[in-house]
């Protein structure tokens, strides 16, 4: 009897999303990272001030470069990395 053995290959991998600089306003990026990772806004603006730092980790490519787009869209610089 032959073993056989299978590869398998995930069509999503998971992506963190890293804040790199809050820009001029961090507040505003806290309150953005309040919406996307649930934490407080206190603990957000602590997160925010921490930069670079990663936001959300695991996550599928869409949701990842949704969470990117709304932190770009308060000045912040942010990007999408896939874990290896």
């Amino acid at each position: 009897m032959a073993v056989e053995y299978f590869t398998l290959v995930c069509d999503d991998v998971p992506n963190d999303v890293l804040l790199v600089d809050p820009g001029s306003s961090p507040l505003d990026v806290a309150q953005v990272v309040r919406r996307l990772a649930g934490l407080s806004l206190w603990r957000s603006k602590v997160l925010v001030d921490q930069a670079p730092v990663v936001i959300l980790d695991g996550i599928p490519e869409e949701a990842a470069e949704i969470a990117v787009a709304a932190l770009r869209d308060v000045g912040a610089q942010a990007e999408m990395r896939q874990q290896t």
